[in-house]
């Protein structure tokens, strides 16, 4: 491994803790103002966390942003940002306690609209 490509993967390793940061912040933020009968925030991070990796896709292709520089946002933080094993738990804990139709909203929801999300950052990218 060559120095720069050490300093490089150290870089994606900061970002994404930067981005573990960043969803746990959020999330206990929106935990504690949106109560916890649906994982709010979990929700809210993944979609947010679509719709940027769908503008910084747009950004490179349109030469706004470099690939290096998308890989340390996208797999870096947006890596440790959103977070598909917490999603598919919660979704198994709804339907533990009874809310399978809770449940199955919550995670078809989060993919619908994660996808629609990431279409925007896609579009709204190819506007800039």
């Amino acid at each position: 491994m060559t120095p720069f490509s050490l300093a490089f993967t150290g870089l994606v390793g900061l970002a994404g803790a930067c981005g573990a940061l960043a969803r746990y912040l959020l999330g206990r933020f929106i935990a504690e103002h949106a109560g916890s009968q649906f994982p709010w925030g979990t929700f809210i991070i993944n979609v947010s966390g679509s719709f940027v990796i769908g503008l910084l896709a747009a950004l490179v292709t349109h030469k706004m942003l470099s690939v290096a520089a998308q890989t340390v946002l996208a797999t870096g933080f947006l890596g440790g940002y959103t977070t598909f094993s917490t999603m598919s738990w919660e979704g198994v804990q709804l339907a533990r306690g009874g809310s399978t139709t809770r449940s199955m909203l919550y995670l078809g929801g989060s993919a619908l609209v994660g996808m629609l999300a990431a279409l925007l950052g896609v579009i709204v990218g190819g506007l800039l």
